[in-house]
């Protein structure tokens, strides 16, 4: 691994190369741009590479990867061809550590690999369908670049508030990109994303300035752990940044339904007041519940209207108020957000293991896009 990291471009385009060349037949599977699937593929095996040696970080990691991998079509019978072209690209990269106890090793590696995700897949077709259709039905721009979408799926979709989706549309085939669900699990159905358009994101504009009502997008399977502990009493302290703001919506509604009540303290933050596009449902929640409290945070300005706003860094509002120690701390946003407010929790008493946000790896490897 050491050696290859250094040229992981050159590993990787080797790899597709190898195995478009001996197995043209796969090449439909993926879609026309592959930079981010290179990104893709490296840190996954980066990932696995890591954790050979911890059973349990290995068999959950593959297990996930092993049933999202079916919204691409992946059958059992592609992973041997997958496996002997990448034995062909780690050779020919890894000049000086290759040996024929390297490559023993590299197929058993693999060979337990492949069958973590072979067998979680096969467990996940027997309870859930590759992907789901969903229809658009409605499409709200609440800035030129922002836009709650609405979508009703063909068939019942379990998740949990907090969690995330991932999302294709028909206008990028096989390009798929993570979205959080606005909401909690509603009675009639509806799931609702938060979409910004991005520069070069594909999905991401497709969905702000294309998609309309009665479009048809695909949805992979829900992941993600950064849910709810409804065991503890602690309080939740809840830090939101641009469409981060989505999950951390779901988790106050989700805590709302339970019924308890437990202390919510809610950050939003945004580069300016203009940005706090969400800022209104926010309040109203506060208004309706007297747990929860919602505090605006800009970068740039002031909040308008609004006596507790708070002007600064998101991570250094945090650390202004508290304490903190009796509470489960969520992040959501991008993934230099996550990193800094990480820190920030840390530095005010919050356990490492009371703090839960999406994997910043599977943010920088979309694109947050």
């Amino acid at each position: 691994m050491a050696e290859i990291e250094p040229v992981a471009d050159k590993v990787t385009s080797y790899f597709y190369a190898l195995l478009f060349l001996r197995h043209p037949d796969l090449r439909v599977m993926f879609p026309a741009a592959m930079d981010v699937q290179r990104d893709r593929l490296f840190k996954a095996l980066v990932t696995a590479a890591k954790h050979v040696d911890d059973a349990e970080i290995l068999t959950e990691y593959l297990s996930h990867l092993g049933r999202g991998h079916r919204k691409y079509g992946t059958l059992a019978g592609h992973y041997p061809a997958v496996g002997e072209c990448l034995l062909g690209a780690l050779s020919r990269h890894a000049t000086s550590s290759w040996s024929a106890e390297t490559e023993a090793a590299w197929v058993r590696a693999y060979t337990a690999v492949s069958q973590i995700m072979i067998d979680a897949a096969a467990e996940d077709e027997a309870v859930a369908p590759a992907w789901w259709q969903a229809e658009v039905i409605a499409h709200e721009l609440r800035t030129p670049e922002i836009a709650v979408v609405t979508v009703r799926p063909d068939q019942p979709y379990p998740f949990l508030a907090g969690q995330y989706t991932t999302v294709e549309t028909p206008w990028w085939p096989r390009v798929w990109r993570h979205y959080s669900f606005a909401t909690a699990p509603r009675a009639d159905g509806l799931l609702s994303f938060h979409v910004k358009a991005v520069p070069a994101g594909w999905v991401s504009n497709a969905l702000v300035r294309r998609a309309r009502p009665g479009d048809v997008i695909r949805l992979g399977a829900p992941g993600g752990s950064m849910t709810v502990d409804h065991t503890t009493r602690n309080g939740l302290l809840c830090v939101g940044g641009g469409t981060g703001i989505a999950p951390i919506k779901a988790l106050v509604e989700d805590v709302a339904e339970r019924g308890t009540r437990r202390p919510v303290e809610v950050f939003y933050g945004a580069r300016s007041d203009y940005d706090l596009y969400d800022i209104d449902t926010m309040l109203r929640l506060e208004q309706v519940h007297p747990w929860l409290s919602v505090r605006p945070v800009v970068a740039t300005g002031a909040v308008r209207g609004r006596p507790n706003g708070v002007s600064g860094q998101l991570p250094d509002a945090v650390r202004r108020y508290g304490p903190w120690r009796e509470y489960d701390a969520y992040l959501s946003g991008p993934p230099g957000l996550i990193r800094s407010g990480v820190d920030a929790l840390l530095g005010v008493g919050i356990p490492s293991d009371r703090i839960r946000h999406d994997s910043v790896e599977e943010l920088v490897t979309t694109g947050y896009r």
